[in-house]
Parts: C-alpha cells; structure tokens; sequence
C-alpha cells in the first residue's frame, strides 16, 4: 500500500525576489511531488510568529520572523509518497554549505538564514503548518 503524505513547503522571500519559484516547482516536480495547493501571500511579523513559534526560546527567533515576513512567500502543498522525508532531501542541509550537490539548498540558497525553502520536519508538523496557511 501506498503511503501518500502531505507536507508543506514555503518559498522564502530570498528565492521570491530573485524570481526562483518556477524553477524551484519544477525541481519538485522532477522529484515526483504533486503540487496540491499553492498560493503566494506576504505574512505580517505576528503570523510569523505565531508559525514559528517552536522556535520562541531560540536566539534567532526574532531574525527568523523578521525574515519570513520581508516579503512575498509562496506557500504548497505538496504530495507524494514519503513527502516529508522526500522534500528534506530534496531541500537539503538548513545551511547550503552543508547541503549536498542537487539539492534546493546547495543550488539557490544564500546562507543559513536565506536558504530558499522551508519544509515540514514531521508528520505531524505538517498538519499544523498545512492548517496554518490552508484553513479549510
């Protein structure tokens, strides 16, 4: 049996300005991943906050908010089998020194803060960043 999965993605405002969304989507697409939902949004520094808010206690909290908020985002659902783990791989190292040849990370990422992407580290993550952007 099959074990489709749903995992959230974000193109970050780094890639959203040097206009890599379309490519970005298409080496999802490569990678077998169907895109379900998308939509592009700019989020204030409160939504920010409230979406990263695992990260409250961490010294680059504030940084990571500011950030995400700069500017335009665009916001997935992607599907596949295996999604969460497939988009880590596919995303690469949070540090694009770090990230092996191929990946998002390695290809278009700046630095640890700006690198490109987001995506959901779990599961159950997932559900709460997917319900996050995509209310029902």
């Amino acid at each position: 049996m099959s074990n489709i999965e749903q995992t959230l993605s974000i193109i970050k405002p780094d890639a959203m300005e040097r206009s890599l969304d379309g490519e970005i989507k298409l080496m999802f697409e490569k990678d077998g991943f169907k895109i379900a939902k998308e939509k592009k949004i700019q989020l204030a520094k409160h939504e920010a906050e409230q979406f990263y808010k695992v990260h409250e206690t961490k010294p680059f909290y504030n940084d990571l908010c500011e950030y995400l908020s700069s500017g335009p985002i665009m916001v997935m659902i992607l599907e596949k089998e295996n999604a969460v783990l497939s988009n880590r791989k596919l995303m690469g190292a949070t540090n694009p020194k770090d990230a092996e040849e191929g990946t998002i990370r390695k290809k278009f990422g700046i630095s640890i803060d700006k690198n490109s992407v987001h995506g959901s580290d779990s599961v159950d993550n997932a559900k709460i960043e997917i319900n996050f952007f995509f209310k029902n």
